[in-house]
């Protein structure tokens, strides 16, 4: 039963993790007015926020497994993440196309960036709740 606990709690934990990066973004966004600067830094966390959902998802897996059950909020969980990981793949993809004479793309990103990670974070919290619910 012991690898069963080590499982659920890294599983939070790194939840916990995920939900400070995206705090962290969601900050810098809010934050850092200059644009070559903001990408510089969300290019550095990208690796991170993709590590960490990668791991929410693989101790997921192993508490699902070790469960021997698929229940619906296990479909949510698998959803969410599979939607965090696409969700945050169109920001970057967007980000990285602008240069820096479109000012123009660069203030609508600002917004896009605002709403996809304000998305993100109501996503976990909405998953969360079911989670305690269900």
């Amino acid at each position: 039963m012991d690898i069963m606990s080590d499982s659920i709690a890294t599983h939070v934990f790194m939840i916990y993790v995920l939900l400070a990066v995206m705090l962290f973004n969601l900050f810098l966004v809010s934050s850092v007015k200059d644009f070559v600067k903001l990408v510089k830094l969300l290019k550095m966390t990208t690796p991170l926020y993709h590590l960490v959902n990668a791991m929410i998802i693989y101790t997921g897996m192993i508490v699902s497994a070790y469960a021997k059950e698929i229940s619906p909020t296990v479909v949510l969980m698998i959803f969410t993440g599979i939607f965090i990981l696409v969700i945050e793949i169109k920001r970057y993809k967007k980000m990285r196309v602008i240069k820096i004479a479109d000012i123009e793309l660069q203030k609508e990103f600002y917004i896009y960036a605002k709403k996809i990670y304000l998305i993100e974070i109501a996503v976990l919290f909405f998953t969360y709740f079911v989670s305690k619910i269900f």
